[in-house]
């Protein structure tokens, strides 16, 4: 008999040995994971800091209903810009701004990336839209700029050199088995990130030379403009968050030219009334998009039997505005923000996107598409859809936008929705 009592007994650790013996061999890569972003030198970060939003207040039973225009809300205009977001990379998270550079393309920065799979016909986008491809919503990008005032800045960083740096993080891989539950349990203790990140360039740097990013045929909707492929950035980790076997997974991501633009018509102005064509990059059909608090209230109280509360961040708007009374956007046709003009092309046709919750990555089976298409089907150039918002096409081609901008109406009237063309395709009136 054992001095310290029969085998087995009280004070007997040999069923310890095995797992402590597991702990210290993966102590080295739990350490190796712990959280350590490095932030680009010589850039700042834009947007707000987390948990920071002017969307803190979303749900206020106030922005239900509208207001009058001439009425002042503590000394700030009634009917105003509430909260500006911009989406760097298509289908992903946002970066909320309290003010925007508006460029010809949009919001600066906007939908100039996407992901996109191969298939038969070369390259194509992918969105919330596409089964298997709602975890898009829980890829987060981080925008960072040169800035001279930063102590490490130098013109010949890399990060200055291509004009700024995205950080892009994402919900990290576990794989199966031991490893993967003490990643697991370093996660739930802080020790491991819960989010792997990498970083890329905001812009092909001229020094790399053009095989560095070829220009590739991508597919959105009936276009095929020129993108740069950066996809060899991408690490094996998000392939596998994806589903996809990094080896042979058929997904890339892809950067928009700045010398291969998609020209939009159908509604939009024409270059006779603004000066130029109105352009865009990944953003579905027009360069901005804006959405009335009110109206969001209305759907969302519609449907708060499934989904009690409805963000408005799920219709990935640029512009959200407070004051007018719900739907009254339906019928501008040109308004001001701030002094500029800008054209309410037409109403913002609205697929199942939506149903993907930005916050967790699931879609809802229904909601809010069924409430929309029950109650939104209003315009006659698209009955089978439901409109929400509408698309914006400013009459300048630079200007600033900026939270608490007061927003006018110049002028009212009727829309018709215009389908998209093919290259070449011609619509009789269009």
């Amino acid at each position: 008999m054992s001095p310290d009592g029969p085998q087995g007994g009280p004070h007997d650790l040999s069923h310890l040995l095995a797992p402590a013996l597991a702990v210290l061999c993966c102590l080295p890569l739990l350490l190796y994971l712990r959280p350590q972003q490095i932030p680009p030198r010589g850039c700042h970060r834009i947007g707000f800091g987390k948990g920071q939003s002017n969307l803190h207040d979303e749900f206020d039973p106030k922005y239900s209903k509208g207001v009058p225009r001439i009425q002042r809300d503590g000394g700030e205009p009634s009917w105003r810009v509430k909260a500006l977001f911009t989406y760097p990379i298509k289908s992903c998270g946002g970066i909320e701004l309290q003010e925007a550079d508006v460029v010809p393309t949009g919001l600066k920065f906007d939908r100039q990336f996407v992901f996109a799979e191969k298939d038969a016909d070369g390259f194509t986008i992918r969105t919330l839209r596409n089964a298997g491809f709602q975890r898009l919503a829980l890829i987060h990008p981080e925008i960072w700029i040169p800035d001279p005032s930063t102590p490490d800045y130098n013109p010949s960083l890399p990060e200055v050199k291509s004009r700024g740096v995205m950080i892009i993080s994402y919900p990290r891989f576990t794989p199966q088995g031991l490893v993967g539950l003490f990643i697991w349990i370093g996660m739930a203790v802080g020790i491991v990130s819960a989010r792997e990140i990498f970083h890329i360039p905001l812009h092909p740097p001229e020094s790399a030379g053009a095989s560095a990013y070829p220009l590739i045929p991508v597919k959105i909707w009936k276009d095929k403009p020129l993108a740069h492929d950066y996809g060899k950035h991408i690490p094996a980790s998000l392939h596998k968050y994806l589903g996809f076997d990094p080896k042979t997974s058929p997904v890339t991501l892809f950067r928009a030219s700045d010398s291969h633009v998609r020209e939009i018509f159908r509604n939009a102005p024409r270059k006779e009334e603004i000066g130029f064509q109105p352009h865009t990059s990944f953003a579905d059909a027009y360069p901005i998009h804006l959405l009335n608090l009110a109206s969001h209230r209305d759907v969302a109280s519609r449907c708060a039997y499934a989904i009690p509360k409805l963000s408005i961040t799920r219709f990935r708007a640029n512009i959200i505005i407070q004051g007018p009374e719900a739907f009254a956007e339906d019928h501008w046709k040109r308004i001001d923000i701030a002094g500029v003009e800008i054209y309410a092309a037409c109403r913002t046709v609205r697929c199942r996107l939506p149903n993907v919750d930005p916050a967790t990555g699931e879609r809802h089976k229904a909601e809010p598409d069924r409430t929309l298409k029950a109650s939104r089907r209003i315009d006659d150039g698209d009955r089978t859809n439901a409109c929400l918002g509408m698309q914006l096409v400013p009459a300048l081609k630079e200007f600033v936008l900026r939270v608490g901008d007061e927003v006018g109406v110049l002028e009212t009237g009727e829309h018709r929705y215009i389908k998209m063309l093919a290259p070449g395709e011609k619509v009789e009136g269009v």
